[in-house]
This record gives structure tokens, C-alpha cells and sequence, in this order.
């Protein structure tokens, strides 16, 4: 008995690495069998079924003189609706927002103000937060209305390992999202898929705003199935 555990013990190792390579090997077959368009299609549907999700946008920098939104950080769902903050540039100014957004309207905390006002965002240069989810229109529409998508290499982002597309996003669609992007030009834009198939970021670079050049925002997503009570304050 003692020599038959001597000479196969030290197989097993090797067995279980091969049998991990290969289930492996058939988890990642099972994904690659869809074309880029099929897996942005399927990410869509994942981000339009959560009843809500954790977003962050944010952009590095706006052109200088341009009003517009530096950031956002909230959930939205699919009532729709979005309570958070947003970030904005406004006459050289910048100053941070909480918003809610429920049945049609903004309502938000001006600076230096403790109440919520009903608000139009456009006067922020900000779009209705809680149109972002919207799946006609909103976020999840960047991913079926991308065109040419190409799949390339994964990608790390802490302990996860994202898919990652290349494609262009016609400016009408981006400006859905953000009211002032250039409608009649594409937009660059890179999904990244995380491991259970659903939209993990979207990196959009192009003219989002009139003068100053192309700008680029980072959309993130967590959190999904998040679906907190909202409602106007």
C-alpha cells in the first residue's frame, strides 16, 4: 500500500491543475462563442433587467471657460429614479450637488443651501440623472448602438478580470445621455465586461461640449440589483 501511494501521490497535483486548465478552457469557450455586437447585446439586458445600480461618472478635466459635469456618484433604478451627487463646473466655479431625480423631476441642494429646490439640470449642464437609466436612451443604449465593436485583450481591475470592446457611439446617442455632446459626431468608446458578463465600465472620449476639444468621461457600474426607495423630498 505504502508504495502505491509512493509512486502515484505525486501525479495528483498535476491532475488537478490539468482538470482546473480545463474547466477553465470551457468556461472561457462558452463566452468567446459570442460575436463583440451578442455580448454588448447581452450586457444591455443585464444592465436594463437590475432593478438598480451603484454609478460613478466622472471626467479628469472640462475645457477651460466650459460649464458642464464633472462627476456623479449615486443609484439609480429603474423606476427611474436617482438620488446621489453630481459634481458641476459652472462660470469657473465648481461646486458639489446632492441630487434626487423621481417621476419627471430634479430636485437638488444648491451651494450654500440646506433644502432641496425643484431644479431644471440643464442650468448645471447636466443631464436628468435618473434618464441614465433609462433603456431608451440612457446608459445601457451605448452598448447596442455601438458600432464595429472589436473584441480585445482582458484586462485587471483589482481582484476581477474584465472583457474588453472597442467600438464607436454614433453623438446622437451620446447625447441623449449628455444633452450638450456633439449630435452629428462618433464618439470613441471602450466597454469593459466583468466576469458575469454585465457592463463593468464605459470610457466615451469625443466633443461633449461646443468649444475646447474632445473630453472623456468614465462611467462605472456595481452594485446591481441595488433598488433603494426614492422618492421626492
Amino acid at each position: 500500500m505504502t508504495s502505491l501511494r509512493r509512486r502515484y501521490s505525486p501525479l495528483a497535483p498535476a491532475l488537478l491543475v490539468a482538470l482546473a486548465v480545463g474547466a477553465t478552457a470551457c468556461s472561457k469557450a462558452s463566452t468567446s462563442d459570442l460575436t463583440p455586437e451578442q455580448a454588448l447585446a447581452d450586457a444591455k439586458t443585464k444592465l436594463d433587467q437590475a432593478e438598480g445600480v451603484h454609478l460613478v461618472l466622472a471626467t479628469d478635466r472640462l475645457p477651460r471657460g466650459v460649464s458642464g459635469l464633472l462627476g456623479a456618484d449615486g443609484v439609480g433604478t429603474h423606476a427611474p429614479a436617482f438620488k446621489g451627487d453630481i459634481k458641476v463646473a459652472v462660470s469657473g466655479i465648481t461646486a458639489d450637488v446632492k441630487v434626487i431625480a423621481t417621476a419627471g423631476s430634479v430636485y437638488a441642494v444648491p451651494p450654500l443651501a440646506t433644502k432641496y429646490v425643484e431644479v431644471d439640470p440643464r442650468d448645471y449642464g447636466a443631464p436628468d440623472p435618473a434618464a441614465l437609466m433609462d433603456p431608451q436612451g440612457g446608459l445601457s443604449s451605448l452598448l447596442t448602438e455601438a458600432k464595429d465593436p472589436t473584441e480585445g485583450k482582458q484586462e485587471r481591475d483589482g481582484d476581477q478580470v474584465l472583457s474588453t470592446y472597442s467600438a464607436t457611439v454614433p453623438g446622437k446617442t451620446v447625447a441623449s445621455i449628455i444633452p450638450s455632446a456633439n449630435a452629428a459626431q462618433d464618439f470613441d468608446a471602450t466597454f469593459h465586461l466583468d466576469g458575469d458578463a454585465r457592463l463593468h465600465e464605459a470610457v466615451l472620449t469625443g466633443p461633449f461640449y461646443p468649444k475646447g476639444g474632445d473630453v472623456t468621461y468614465t462611467i462605472t457600474f456595481d452594485h446591481y440589483g441595488a433598488a433603494p426607495t426614492i422618492t421626492a423630498p
